[in-house]
């Protein structure tokens, strides 16, 4: 298989996040190519948290089923705490979720599947949709660009041949030593060296012991150490152990299972358990935030970009959701649709979202008497950029609000989730969005239609879902003369109570949120259009 000598976007990394990533360009047929170091996806489950807003994003790439096969089952989403797995005086707690009684916030509320599970879903749709643009045991190992291009040198690890691929941008999604991030000469700052772990996958026949308790996560209380993480709630373990970087040889320890085994048994209370460890992972708990997410045509993603402490479960998600909000700008760039300006909304709408997650899994790593697992934090955020057009007796809405619930349909925020009467195949208001513009209006206005079919034809196609008026009122809180535009990633982009005051209005509001005069469709590509 020959290596491209150019493509429109090079993504570095194949984890959760550059898979991703990879998936949504392919669905806006933006031509890629993805490169991973390793040979293979990830062998440690990792992360296994996957939040209610991620799991929206994969229920919009048509993954949600798949990836609830490969997770635990939701009656095993709750969180353990306790002496050890045999505590009779353990205390269980589910997700916290906000709202009256009866409230759905989401139709696609999040899950435990550990990240060995996911990226395995993730990387074969991304196969499926580019046969030729996912390559792992391949490495980068430098880049240069300049105004035209990123220039990057892979080696192919298994052949250990060198190409030179030509990319209009480059994305890094590779984790939290980021080849990429130190190439672009970003920084990164805040705190390192929280805690120390050392992570044991093992076997173990566990799962009568804890019948009675099933849960996703066994926060260990004292004198126990560490905690456990469920893989299957049955034979299939993770025991986390903090250990002490000055006191605790890692490596020696790593190669001794007898040694492993033995902090198992004692921290599960079970001195007779029968433990096979399988693989060891050691880990340190960050908190940083890169100072920029982008260079010029580099730009980071995930971990790359922000190291979040794992006390809530929300790095990866929100890595998920750094591709969610690059991939369609990225698509719009790519086709000419969208002025440069647009990806520096990227960097503008995403690092004030880290910054928060960042601030409040601090302050759950710190929290003696534990913490909530909030599934639908990620939900509440509320984007501030050029790409969002907001009116100034808006509220100013914080980048996530975890006690508050944001006001409906305002710029910024997503769209939110209302059940469906029909048409077949949509249950949700999210499942009328995309994979371009989506402009809602009440059911039997014709004013805002018309405007939509204007922008259509002059290149900047926006597709119509009218709403039934009570669905309507309740979705935007506007009147039936108004309109709601929203984004390809479910942000809602600009709202209007009024009908359109004259001709190109939406047009105009089009150009604004994606920073750009041209014409040329979303999904063709500039060069296409002028051949």
């Amino acid at each position: 298989m020959r290596f491209p000598e150019t493509t429109s976007v090079l993504i570095v990394g194949g984890g959760p996040v550059g898979l991703t990533l990879s998936v949504q360009l392919s669905g806006h047929g933006v031509p890629h190519l993805l490169v991973e170091a390793h040979p293979g996806t990830s062998r440690h489950p990792k992360a296994r948290g996957v939040s209610a807003r991620s799991m929206e994003v994969f229920r919009r790439c048509g993954l949600e089923e798949e990836v609830r096969r490969a997770g635990l089952p939701a009656s095993q989403v709750f969180f353990y705490r306790g002496r050890s797995l045999v505590d009779p005086d353990f205390v269980r707690t589910g997700v916290a979720a906000d709202g009256p009684e009866g409230t759905e916030h989401t139709p696609s509320p999040g899950l435990i599947c550990s990240q060995d599970a996911l990226e395995a879903v993730l990387l074969r749709r991304a196969r499926r949709l580019a046969p030729d643009g996912v390559r792992f045991a391949t490495r980068l190992l430098s880049l240069t660009q300049d105004d035209d291009a990123v220039h990057a040198l892979l080696e192919d690890r298994t052949t250990g041949e060198r190409h030179t691929v030509r990319a209009d941008r480059l994305i890094g999604c590779d984790g939290a030593s980021s080849t990429v991030r130190e190439a672009a000469g970003i920084a990164m700052a805040g705190p390192t060296g929280l805690g120390h772990f050392l992570s044991i996958r093992f076997e173990a026949p566990l799962g009568e012991v804890v019948a009675d308790r099933a849960s996703a996560s066994y926060f260990l209380t004292g004198p126990g150490r560490g905690g456990f993480l469920a893989v299957d709630n049955d034979r299939q373990w993770i025991y986390q152990y903090p250990y002490d970087p000055e006191h605790t040889d890692t490596e020696a320890l790593s190669a001794d299972h007898q040694a492993l085994g033995r902090l198992v048994r004692e921290a599960a209370g079970l001195p007779e358990l029968a433990v096979t460890v399988r693989d060891t992972m050691t880990w340190r708990m960050d908190a940083r935030l890169a100072e920029t997410y982008r260079h010029a045509r580099v730009l980071l993603a995930g971990d790359a970009a922000h190291v979040v402490p794992p006390t809530g479960g929300h790095g990866m998600n929100t890595g998920i959701g750094d591709a969610d909000n690059l991939a369609w700008k990225l698509a719009a760039v790519t086709a000419g649709t969208a002025g440069e300006a647009l990806l520096d909304t990227y960097e503008a709408e995403r690092r004030p979202v880290a910054r928060q997650v960042i601030d409040i899994s601090l302050a759950n790593s710190r929290a003696r008497a534990g913490y909530r697992i909030d599934d639908e934090l990620l939900l509440t955020a509320a984007y501030r950029s050029t790409a969002v057009v907001t009116d100034p007796s808006d509220p100013a809405l914080p980048p996530l609000a975890p006690d508050l619930e944001h006001p409906a349909g305002a710029p910024g925020t997503r769209l939110p989730h209302l059940r469906l009467p029909g048409p077949p195949g949509a249950a949700s208001t999210l499942d009328l969005v995309g994979p371009g513009f989506t402009l809602f209006t009440a059911s039997g206005d014709a004013a805002w239609p018309r405007q939509a079919a204007d922008a259509t034809a002059a290149g900047l196609p926006v597709t119509v879902h009218p709403l039934p008026t009570p669905l309507w009122a309740k979705a935007t809180g506007l009147p039936t003369t108004g309109a709601a535009l929203v984004r390809p990633d479910g942000h809602i982009a600009w709202r209007t109570p009024k009908p359109p005051t004259g001709d190109g209005e939406l047009i105009t509001v089009l150009r604004r949120v994606l920073s750009t005069e041209e014409r040329v469709p979303f999904g063709q590509r500039s060069s296409d259009a002028s051949s």
